[in-house]
């Protein structure tokens, strides 16, 4: 494992409810999350991620791409604001922490290393929910991989993707 991207999505591929990816996991994909990011050097979230979700503690360095100059996860000893392409701070990131970086970040910073031949590997989880906010193609995100497997635990179908 190198760079991989973690994203979970709503059925409907909503990524986010009440502007919080909690709203679409569930408890498979939340025990399939937390194993996954034991195993890395650095997570790498964008901004708005670290505004809306709950990194005030990460088991790892914590990367935020952000142009704030404000880091939205005070009191986390492991955080690291960087104002700087997403693509440059993953470079970063491993020359710094290691090879093994996980991208927890929103779509848009997934989908631009992915156009960028940065991600070796998608986990994507699809919850079962519907209706929740800012949704994906999730079946033509997969698509843009040449290999993927399935596994369904619980009600989550969960995928690996790689090219």
């Amino acid at each position: 494992m190198s760079t991989v991207a973690s994203l979970v999505v709503g059925r409907d591929g909503s990524t986010s409810k009440d502007k919080s990816s909690n709203g679409v996991s569930s408890d498979a994909d939340r025990k399939a999350f937390l194993t996954r990011r034991r195993k890395v050097d650095c997570i790498l979230i964008g901004g708005n991620t670290a505004r809306h979700e709950p990194y005030k503690q990460s088991p790892v360095p914590l990367v935020i791409v952000s142009r704030s100059t404000i880091n939205p996860v005070v009191g986390n000893d492991l955080s690291h604001l960087w104002n700087m392409s997403p693509a440059d701070a993953l470079a970063k990131a491993k020359s710094q922490f290691g090879e093994r970086i996980l991208v927890e970040a929103g779509t848009s910073i997934i989908f631009e290393l992915i156009d960028q031949g940065l991600i070796d590997q998608l986990e994507l989880s699809v919850t079962p929910v519907t209706g929740g906010d800012d949704p994906i193609d999730w079946q033509a995100l997969l698509n843009r991989f040449e290999n993927h497997t399935h596994t369904h635990v619980d009600g989550t179908d969960f995928y690996v993707a790689r090219n």
